[in-house]
C-alpha cells in the first residue's frame, strides 16, 4: 500500500538526509519526495510517498521521525481525507497541423502549452497521479522528448 506522509521540519542543513535515512534504514524506497519552504521560511514541508506493506514498521518510522529534533510534526494522509497533486512538464514533438488535435487533447486534462517553438512544445499539467499517467500515455503519440515531474504534494 502506498502511504503519503507529510513532515514539517525546521529548514536546516542535513534534515532531509536524516529523514530519508529513517526510511532507507528499514528498506523502504521513497517513490516520491517533494520539499519546500512553508509560509515561514524557517519551516519546510516534506511530502513523502512510500510503498509499505508492513504498517507496524511504518508506525515505527513515524514515531522515530517524531523523535528527531528538527521534526515539528508528522501526518500520514493515507487514511485521511486529503487533496493530492503532482506537476509535470513534458517536451513533445508536434507538427503545426497537429495543433488543433493537441489543444483538444490537452483541454481534457486542463493542461496547457507553456512554451512552444516550431516543432516542439512544453506542456504543463497539474493533477492526481492517475491523471498525469493518462496524460503521458496520450502525449506519447506526439513523441515525448523530455519529462520532469514533481513528487506528490498533499493537504488535508
Amino acid at each position: 500500500m502506498k502511504h503519503t506522509i507529510s513532515v514539517l521540519v525546521e529548514n536546516k542543513f542535513g534534515v532531509l538526509a536524516r529523514v530519508a535515512g529513517l526510511f532507507s534504514a528499514r528498506g523502504y524506497n521513497i517513490s516520491s519526495l517533494a520539499v519546500s519552504e512553508t509560509l515561514d521560511p524557517q519551516i519546510s514541508c516534506m511530502t513523502i510517498v512510500v510503498q509499505a506493506e508492513d504498517e507496524k514498521i511504518l508506525e515505527q518510522i513515524e514515531k522515530q521521525l517524531n523523535k528527531l529534533i528538527d521534526v515539528i510534526s508528522v501526518t500520514d494522509f493515507t487514511k485521511k481525507e486529503h487533496v493530492e497533486r503532482e506537476l509535470v512538464l513534458v517536451k513533445i514533438n508536434y507538427l503545426s497541423k497537429q495543433k488543433a488535435q493537441l489543444d483538444k487533447f490537452l483541454k481534457k486534462f486542463l493542461a496547457k502549452v507553456v512554451h512552444g517553438k516550431e516543432n516542439t512544445a512544453i506542456i504543463e499539467a497539474v493533477g492526481e497521479q492517475e491523471q498525469i499517467r493518462q496524460l503521458l500515455e496520450g502525449l506519447a503519440k506526439f513523441g515525448v522528448h523530455e519529462l520532469v515531474r514533481t513528487g506528490k504534494i498533499a493537504m488535508a
